[in-house]
């Protein structure tokens, strides 16, 4: 039986704030933080939104729409987060912003806390080696939308300990998720079978192969999938697959993970997808 009632959400961005969204739903008490108030006021924004949307559909009690809000304490002050028994961070995916992270969730959480990431594709065994509790480290990732999405990739790092596993499974399960047991190593599973397929489609476009709405539509008509590489690219973040290609490509040492490169100048251009306005499709702009 997990004994945890507090969790620290580390990061109060898209990611962050459906963490965080999941958690209090299923009765946990989050602190959420951020560096600054304004991403911890559009992150509370949002999780009211989608905790109306919830409620209007009959997935939730309207009246639990506040009392979930109540679970969420939001805080710029790190140290606040010391009472938490578990914690996920949600930082942007560099390995540098992670580790400062981690070096300071090992020094002010619990001796007993385990220390999660939501990484899409950073060795959980280089995270570990940072703390002073490897065993307690663990990858914890999540899918965009968190509330929506129900996969959770549970990634064992070299360290990690059975306890350590089987109390994140149970947490999975607890916020309304089927987790899956991965081992560590580059892009996991998700990303490493997505991304090469994601920049293939750029090396298309950029190639004249074909435009985007024909790629997309290739693979909606023809395997059956949802949306379309370019798409979906376009919804995850262009940033944030060039920096999944380039944990792939360090990572193996394989030259066939280089990020395409024109999917670097429209990263270059600030050109990210859903979140700036424009990727491989123009959008409603929405705040970064």
């Amino acid at each position: 039986m997990v004994d945890i009632e507090t969790v620290a959400i580390v990061g109060a961005g898209t990611m962050g704030s459906g963490i965080a969204h999941v958690f209090a739903r299923s009765g946990f008490q989050v602190l959420l933080f951020d560096v600054e108030q304004r991403f911890l006021d559009r992150a509370l924004g949002q999780i009211r939104t989608n905790l109306g949307r919830e409620a209007a559909k009959g997935k939730l009690d309207a009246a639990e729409v506040e009392t979930a809000l109540a679970r969420i304490t939001a805080t710029v002050d790190r140290d606040a987060l010391t009472n938490a028994e578990f914690a996920v961070e949600a930082a942007p995916e560099r390995f540098e912003m992670k580790a400062e992270i981690f070096r300071a969730l090992d020094r002010i959480l619990p001796e007993s806390a385990i220390l999660a990431s939501n990484t899409s594709s950073i060795s959980i065994t280089r995270l570990g080696a940072l703390t002073g509790r490897a065993a307690q480290v663990i990858g914890m990732h999540f899918f965009n939308p968190v509330p929506v999405m129900a996969l959770v990739e549970v990634v064992r790092g070299l360290a990690t300990s059975d306890s350590t596993y089987a109390t994140v499974h149970e947490l999975s399960v607890l916020v309304g998720k089927t987790p899956v047991e991965v081992s560590d190593a580059p892009g996991f599973v998700s990303n490493r079978v997505l991304m090469p397929l994601i920049n293939e489609a750029a090396f298309a476009v950029m190639e004249g192969v074909a435009t985007p709405e024909a790629i997309d539509q290739v693979f909606k008509l023809g395997m059956a999938h949802p949306m379309g590489p370019l798409t979906l690219a376009d919804f995850i973040g262009l940033d944030v697959c060039v920096d999944i290609l380039r944990v792939l490509q360090e990572g193996f040492g394989d030259p066939k993970y280089r990020p395409c490169p024109l999917l670097v100048r429209m990263v270059d251009a600030g050109w990210l997808g859903r979140k700036s306005g424009r990727g491989f499709y123009t959008y409603q702009k929405q705040f970064l």
